[in-house]
């Protein structure tokens, strides 16, 4: 533990033991006065279930002690994180959309929010019209908005013991007065991270076999700091202006062992690819929202601007067969995004409880990428630069009402995507598209009595690729092998249709969906550069069906919530040699303890059986996760963590596309031991306050 950490929890145990001194002496002089207000406290529930849905309580649960945000979505229900912890995918579903209080947002802005600002979240598996349509599920970040005036402090820390030390130390505060609250955050976290992986290739139109394994130890100083102002005009009508900001130093080396056969000529190759990167993203956003007394209508108005930039320079050394390491390449790479978006929403509810739903949204994105490698031996300098631009108008209409049992929602958006991209050497774009596409989507609901439900909806939507793909910084991993984005890529459109069938708080869910063009990695080997490149490709198509079981369940001071999925996916492709297809099965089972004196276990497992997608064979995973907390004082939250506790979060995955096999095993680093401690001190005293944050803008950093 680092001398920061220790000056931090002796400085906070020192303070909250004279916080209850005080408090302890200031009882004794108070006089018993007059009983002026009985406060009734209501019993939460950590999971929530309606329509399919599932919403987590997160500030008043044992989720609220996570180090960030991802380790926290890790947890959940469904949701998985990729081993390069650059990504997210629901179960069944895909990469998922995230918001933030009603606000699309990109995965930077979403690592940049501390857990302390989290209220709840929601999966939301049949997103309205008025979501965008890149996705079909949404994750839904509600965060914390006070309705008492004061001010409150909150100071945590964070010591979490995987292979090496990582730290995260934060501090969170508010103030609010009448109808002003304003809201700051600084963290510091000082991680490391070990990743590996490894390939086993077999090229057989080139007589080639090779494989490596690989090995990086990232030191990851990371700063996340932030303010966001509240002011409540009137009773209908507010105004939010928020930023963020997270900078981030990457100093890493890649470590590989190669060996490489080409025909009968034999390379055992050891890389030393030793990277300096800086990342730094911002993100500010204003929001209005306006009450149309006249027309009895709510209007809402938003803009946001996001700001991407990443800088690495490596230096790569190679040494064949023990002869000694030799400087082979120098690459610098920048990336540089800038998004700006701004939308306008009109709700306007009538007195047979119909509402009709009307919005537009303008997004302009600006990407730049410059790209360059020196070659030692022969010498040789290869430059490229490369402009992105991307323009998305889209508009949407949805109604939505009932008629006796009846529920509905019908709702049309309709989005025109341009986008340019052009090399700075050449006269001609490299992409030109501009298409218009209509997304339909529509959910019948009936209520059949007061415990049984049953709903049908049906989605068409797209996902389109981040606006990192556009950046054509690359991985090199060895002479022969490097990752890399695709400029090239289409966007993928998907159909679904679903049944929801819900008991009380229980629930059965049938799905069934085709999509056009689905991403994942590809390989192509370039015999003139003796090159094999790993990149995201398009493929022909995918389909799947499933059936999902929801089971909570509660009993005196046991709440559990379990999930089983049972999902056959196949991938189709003419590049790729189809193998076997096969259902697979998705448990996921979290338990609750809430036991005397404040304190709470939690217990969590989940896992899948092997996967046979046609294209892609993938071995099944299983994990288990602990956490007890417990609550000191009034105000000293404690909370013992253990993540991956049998050390089984590693899984392999085949696949053969373009005459080349590719055998992978990813290592991560998930198993961990941690202690978070959190104080919150301030004064809180009752207010009448509303607040409501509406707000949906769109970014695709990643």
């Amino acid at each position: 533990m680092n001398k920061f950490s220790l000056l931090l929890i002796l400085f906070v145990t020192q303070f909250v033991l004279a916080q209850e001194k005080e408090k302890r002496k200031e009882q004794e002089k108070e006089k018993p006065e007059e009983l002026k207000e009985v406060v009734v406290e209501n019993e939460t529930k950590t999971f929530a279930y309606k329509n399919g849905n599932i919403k987590v309580d997160v500030a008043n649960s044992i989720f609220n002690s996570s180090p960030n945000t991802l380790d926290l979505l890790a947890k959940l229900p469904k949701i998985q994180i990729t081993p390069e912890k650059d990504g997210i995918s629901v179960i069944g579903k895909g990469t998922p959309l995230l918001y933030i209080d009603n606000q699309s947002v990109d995965m930077e802005e979403f690592n940049a929010l501390a857990v302390e600002d989290i209220k709840t979240i929601e999966i939301i598996n049949n997103p309205s019209s008025k979501y965008e349509a890149n996705g079909r599920v949404v994750i839904l970040i509600t965060r914390k908005f006070s309705k008492k005036e004061g001010f409150k402090v909150v100071l945590s820390e964070n010591a979490s013991f995987k292979k090496y030390f990582n730290n995260y130390s934060g501090i969170n505060a508010s103030f609010k007065t009448g109808k002003l609250e304003f809201k700051t955050n600084f963290n510091y976290n000082q991680i490391t991270v070990w990743e590996s992986n490894g390939n086993d290739l077999t090229m057989p139109d080139y007589d080639i076999h090779s494989n490596y394994l690989v090995t990086a130890i990232t030191k990851r100083p990371q700063f996340l700091y932030g303010s966001g102002l509240f002011y409540k005009i009137n009773e209908d009508d507010y105004l939010t202006l928020n930023g963020s900001r997270k900078s981030q130093d990457d100093i890493f080396d890649i470590n590989t062992n190669t060996f490489n056969q080409e025909q009968s000529t034999i390379n055992y190759i050891n890389t030393l690819n030793r990277n300096d990167e800086n990342r730094e993203f911002t993100n500010c956003f204003l929001n209005y929202n306006h009450k149309i007394k006249s027309l009895e209508a709510n209007l809402f108005s938003g803009f946001q601007y996001s700001n991407f930039n990443q800088q690495m320079a490596s230096v790569v050394f190679n040494d064949y067969n023990d002869t000694g390491s030799e400087l082979t390449q120098h690459r610098n790479q920048k990336f540089d995004v800038n998004v700006f978006s701004g939308r306008t929403d009109l709700e306007k509810k009538f007195k047979n409880e119909m509402q009709l739903e009307l919005g537009a949204l303008y997004l302009s994105a600006n990407a730049d990428t410059h790209f360059t490698i020196e070659n030692i031996n022969p010498v040789s300098t290869t430059k490229s630069d490369y402009n992105y631009k991307e323009q998305n108008i889209a508009a949407y209409s949805q109604l939505s009402g009932s008629y006796k049992k009846l529920n509905y929602t019908v709702g049309l958006r309709a989005e025109n995507t341009i986008v340019k991209g052009k090399y700075a050497a050449e006269n001609t774009f490299s992409v030109d598209k501009d298409y218009i596409n209509l997304f339909p989507k529509a959910e019948i609901g009936m209520t059949i009595d007061s415990s049984n439900t049953i709903s049908v909806n049906y989605a068409k939507s797209i996902v389109r690729p981040n606006y990192s793909s556009t950046s054509q910084a690359s991985a090199y991993i060895n002479p022969y092998f490097v990752w890399a984005n695709n400029i090239n890529l289409n966007p993928t459109i998907t159909d679904e249709i679903s049944l929801d069938y819900g008991y009380k708080d229980k629930s059965l869910r049938l799905v069934f969906y085709k999509t056009k063009n689905p991403i994942y990695y590809g390989a192509s080997y370039n015999d003139s550069q003796d090159l094999l490149t790993f990149m995201t490709t398009n493929f022909e198509k995918e389909s799947g069906i499933s059936i999902e079981l929801t089971i909570p369940f509660k009993y005196k001071f046991w709440t559990t919530t379990n999930v089983v999925n049972l999902g056959y996916t196949k991938i189709v492709d003419s590049t790729a040699l189809m193998m076997e297809t096969k259902p697979s099965v998705y448990i996921y089972s979290n338990h609750i303890f809430s036991l005397p004196k404040e304190i709470e276990v939690s217990l969590t497992g989940w896992g899948y059986t092997k996967q046979k997608l046609g294209i892609f064979e993938r071995s099944g995973l299983v994990t288990f996760d602990a956490a007890v907390t417990k609550k000191f004082f009034t105000a000293f939250d404690c909370a013992l963590s253990w993540s991956d506790i049998f050390r089984k979060m590693n899984y392999r995955g085949n696949f053969t596309i373009n005459n080349i096999a590719a055998k992978g095993i990813y290592y991560t680093d998930s198993s961990a031991i941690s202690l978070s401690i959190k104080y919150s001190f301030g004064k809180i005293k009752k207010s009448e306050f509303k607040e409501r944050s509406v707000d949906e803008n769109s970014g695709r950093i990643n």
